[in-house]
């Protein structure tokens, strides 16, 4: 499968090259420094984002929302960008074709419904769910009415999959939605991963933890991690949290922290707050390790944040844009030359949420002329076959079970002189 998919980018890249292609939360929180060449859509547009075809009979159509705007929108747009990018190269390939549309959700889950239902008229076929959790919730319960295969590049949460154990009670509290899969960590896996690596690299002895508690993606990292570290024999001296609208002012939980003595501060947000968090601990002379997750991927480009304090923060993702591998190479200096930016996990997530339904696609020897529906029930077979196995950017040989999460390994980074070091 690593073949394939290597001979594939092989081929695309030679043909992009030839065709002279190769050119061209919500929250209060400031907007980042994400500006895309795409322009935004949003979810009251008629006229979504959509990416060239070549018009046949063969082309599928598949959809997904994001936050294209406001204080979230890195993640959509890198999301959208990495799926234009991987759609573009399938497509130069000829055969199976690909039409996207993105719309924009704000990262708000009202919003994401009714970006959900705009694609729905306009035909799609599959759907890349929303990028972000709770959006993510309300769109997977839409997908799983309606029969449309949903694959999300980065919204963790277990409620996006449903029927999965709650890491609490150890209690199934949702029905599983047997149509919804994650290429990204499950948030139970992703706090325990986090857990697990704090202590087998002696990191901290005394941990504070600061989440924000009406957030689904933060709520489901912080109780995963606290279990696990609790297991582990890991010292939590400080928990505290804020919320949507209490995150300006962090003093209360940065002294609590640093008035227990926490030598290591674990953050399972997005960046924004985890960016204001680091400016006010460095304004108080309080100088811990921050350990942050995947939404804080992003945290270098927040307009009007001095990166030199991102120095030294840790975090796990499953890809690194300074990998040597030829096809990370590959995928970065395109979306540089597109972008102008260095991808980031969401990125690289979706790009490969893109091969893998043309994999899926491809083995089924699915048609375009076959409805949402039929489509949904062929790659939900192949996708919890035990003989599907998946290799991208983040992650090789990768596999789903019935569950619908993903099985592959994450990565420690490290932020060094600007850019992500791997730790490992």
């Amino acid at each position: 499968m690593k073949k394939a998919f290597a001979l594939l980018l092989a081929v695309a890249t030679l043909l992009c090259c030839l065709a002279g292609c190769a050119s061209d939360p919500a929250t209060d929180t400031p907007a980042t420094s994400d500006t895309p060449d795409t322009p935004a859509t949003s979810d009251t547009n008629d006229t979504p984002a959509t990416s060239d075809t070549n018009g046949s009979n063969n082309t599928f159509v598949i959809g997904g929302t994001g936050p294209l705007t406001g204080g979230a929108a890195i993640y959509g747009n890198a999301a959208m960008h990495g799926a234009e990018i991987a759609v573009e190269e399938i497509n130069a390939l000829g055969g199976i074709q690909f039409k996207l549309m993105y719309e924009d959700d704000a990262h708000d889950a009202e919003k994401a419904v009714n970006a959900y239902n705009t694609l729905k008229d306009n035909g799609m076929q599959i759907f890349l769910g929303s990028v972000t959790s709770a959006p993510g919730v309300a769109t997977s319960a839409e997908a799983y009415a309606d029969r449309y295969f949903y694959l999300t590049p980065s919204a963790s949460s277990t409620d996006v999959l449903g029927g999965v154990a709650n890491p609490l009670t150890g209690t199934v509290d949702i029905a599983r939605k047997d149509n919804i899969f994650q290429m990204c960590f499950m948030d139970p896996n992703q706090g325990d991963a986090s857990a697990q690596y704090i202590k087998d690299n002696n990191l901290g002895t005394k941990i504070a933890v600061i989440y924000k508690n009406d957030d689904v993606y933060s709520t489901g990292l912080y109780n995963s991690f606290k279990n696990k570290a609790d297991a582990l024999g890991l010292e939590i001296v400080s928990t505290t949290t804020f919320t949507t609208d209490s995150q300006t002012d962090f003093s209360v939980q940065i002294n609590d922290a640093k008035d227990n003595g926490a030598d290591l501060v674990f953050l399972p947000m997005y960046y924004d707050a985890a960016s204001l968090i680091l400016t006010q601990a460095n304004a108080i002379g309080y100088a811990p390790k921050f350990f942050g997750v995947d939404g804080m991927d992003g945290i270098l480009t927040v307009e009007g944040f001095d990166t030199s304090l991102a120095e030294g923060v840790m975090l796990l993702t499953p890809f690194n844009a300074d990998s040597t591998d030829p096809a990370a190479q590959s995928f970065v200096q395109k979306y540089q030359e597109r972008y102008g930016d260095i991808p980031n996990q969401f990125a690289a997530d979706n790009y490969d949420c893109i091969y893998a339904i043309y994999e899926a696609l491809t083995k089924a020897g699915a048609t375009a002329d076959m409805d949402h529906a039929t489509l949904c029930d062929l790659l939900i077979q192949q996708f919890t076959s035990p003989d599907f196995t998946f290799s991208g950017l983040t992650g090789e040989n990768m596999t789903w079970n019935t569950d619908g999460f993903v099985s592959k390994s994450p990565k420690g980074m490290v932020i060094q002189n600007g850019a992500y070091v791997g730790m490992d």
